[in-house]
């Protein structure tokens, strides 16, 4: 069945053969359910059959369709809002300090949004000359609400056909619980999207092609098992630097190894305290001995 699938798709979209042969070879058989589906995803990206960003964005469409906005939204008390009655020289300094573009307008409290302010609606009265004619209400937008438990890829397709890019998510009472955006839900697809006023921080992980990675030693086990889709458990430790560390009973020095599961992790650097860097590569696609010798040349 999915050998008649895939021959159809690519009679129907000029699918590459090639390509849809080496998926098939990897998954072998149909998927029972989800879960099966997404390992079998993750083996095919392991051997290369395609890149880890479109695994993460098939991961991402997999999750938006389970969650739910109160799931991802921002909560009420970290909301940046504008009031409606306050003057525009009040209003630059949150406007300018935290880098949004929209931001909910409230009446005389957060359960009172009255509207929706777009930055770049203000910048006409920034000559001298028009300050005196701004009044805030003229240019208000209309605020869009949605409950807590509205699906995301539900909320996506309707900020798409709306091109509203932000909305105000309301609990059963009525009261506002947060807010939520298109950049929100779009990054539960895509990872991270970063922008001039987000600050540059070196991935935990690493790839460098071949199954092999470098892995920062605090990332946590829990990020380590959804990466690579991983079972180590963190019963004991939190960190992949302390699992390591507790399979070989003391803290290594650099240039140390160990196997555990289906991973190699060599000790790139390290001090007489912690790990704090470390390589990982997957043992399915790399012999061990193959992987020593790789790591004694790098």
């Amino acid at each position: 069945m999915a050998q008649r699938a895939a021959d159809e798709a690519a009679r129907q979209h000029g699918t590459s053969r090639s390509l849809l042969d080496r998926l098939l070879q990897a998954i072998g058989s149909e998927p029972r359910d989800m879960r099966d589906l997404l390992q079998l995803l993750r083996q095919a990206q392991r051997r290369q059959l395609f890149g880890r960003d479109a695994l993460t964005m098939i991961e991402g469409v997999f999750q938006v369709a389970d969650m739910q906005a109160r799931d991802i939204m921002i909560p009420r008390s970290q909301m940046v809002v504008v009031e409606r009655d306050t003057t525009l020289e009040t209003m630059l300094a949150p406007i300018i300090e935290s880098g949004h573009s929209r931001f909910p307008v409230i009446d005389d409290n957060r359960d009172e949004v009255v509207g929706v302010l777009l930055a770049k609606d203000i910048l006409r009265y920034f000559p001298a000359d028009q300050r005196e004619r701004f009044d805030l209400r003229d240019i208000l937008r209309d605020p869009v609400f949605v409950p807590e438990s509205k699906r995301l890829n539900t909320l996506l397709q309707e900020f798409r056909s709306s091109r509203n890019h932000m909305a105000i998510v309301v609990d059963e009472y009525g009261g506002t619980a947060g807010l939520i955006t298109i950049e929100d839900v779009l990054e539960r697809i895509v990872g991270d999207i970063d922008d001039e006023h987000d600050s540059d921080e070196e991935p935990l992980i690493r790839e460098h092609g071949s199954g092999r990675y470098t892995v920062d030693a605090l990332t946590p086990i829990d990020d380590f098992n959804a990466y690579f889709a991983c079972d180590y458990s963190d019963d004991a430790f939190d960190t992949i630097g302390g699992l390591v560390i507790n399979h070989l009973g003391h803290v290594p020095v650099a240039g140390e190894t160990a196997t555990i599961g289906n991973y190699w992790f060599r000790v790139l650097d390290a001090d007489s305290r912690r790990i704090r860097e470390l390589q990982a590569v997957w043992l399915d696609e790399v012999a061990v001995d193959e992987t020593e010798t790789q790591a004694q040349s790098d």
